[in-house]
């Protein structure tokens, strides 16, 4: 019997640094747009994007990874331990409970 096949999801993303208001912002052009309050130097706002991220699906944050787009603000994100549709329904809900 063989290992099981470790489930993940891509999830594309549109980051804005040096935001007031940190948090998921909505969809922008296909992508989940995410405000953190980092400058993006020396790799802070990506760190807060992957904590950001990781606190609004309720996973760790180890189980994100910047796979695309390391120095842009259009970025990749793997997701592990979530499908796409787990993480499709994590992203609804978290924006839901953020509405207002």
């Amino acid at each position: 019997m063989s290992d099981p096949v470790p489930v993940s999801a891509l999830l594309a993303v549109r980051v804005k640094p040096r935001a007031k208001r940190v948090g998921l912002l909505g969809w922008h052009g296909g992508a989940l747009k995410v405000a953190v309050r980092a400058a993006p130097e020396r790799g802070h706002a990506n760190e807060e994007l992957l904590a950001v991220v990781a606190r609004a699906l309720g996973l760790p944050t180890g189980s994100l990874q910047i796979v695309a787009g390391a120095s842009s603000q259009s970025k990749r994100l793997r997701v592990s331990g979530l499908t796409s549709s787990e993480l499709q329904t994590r992203i609804d809900a978290a924006l839901a409970s953020d509405v207002g």
